[in-house]
């Protein structure tokens, strides 16, 4: 397994691979919401081909890195793919000043909650939808 930081153009690509995401950003988001701001773009490769994916950004200006999009195509899912980009993350964050990070998910992904929960993320707070599947929940882990 290699992580390399990347441009965003690969993490788009990637990004339409993953069945989670019902309608996967197109790189001008990527560009807006990182733009003028600290952010890690990351892909991980397996046998040199791109698996997984996650981006943060310093989206709060509040020593929290938003850890804001990431996943993993399914044949390679349960290797420790998202650790390992996990891992990278928090160590860059940790490293670059950052205290926390924060992301959030959606209910209906509970795989993501569980994994969150696994390194240490506690709940911050739910922001609630029509669809109760559709409600975000807001997560932060201390960075040590």
């Amino acid at each position: 397994m290699l992580i390399r930081e990347v441009d965003f153009e690969e993490c788009v690509k990637l990004s339409k691979s993953i069945l989670e995401f019902d309608s996967p950003y197109e790189i001008n988001e990527y560009e807006k919401w990182c733009k003028g701001v600290k952010y890690l773009s990351l892909i991980l490769d397996i046998n040199d081909n791109p698996v997984g994916f996650k981006i943060g950004y310093d989206h709060y200006n509040d020593g929290s890195f938003y850890s804001w999009m990431g996943g993993v195509l399914p044949d390679f899912r349960q290797n420790g793919v998202a650790k390992k980009l996990a891992d990278f993350q928090e160590k860059w964050a940790l490293k670059n000043g950052f205290t926390s990070i924060r992301m959030k998910t959606r209910k209906k992904h509970k795989t993501m909650i569980k994994f969150s929960l696994k390194r240490g993320f506690l709940f911050s707070r739910e922001v609630s939808n029509k669809n109760p599947n559709e409600t975000r929940i807001i997560m932060e882990k201390q960075l040590v």
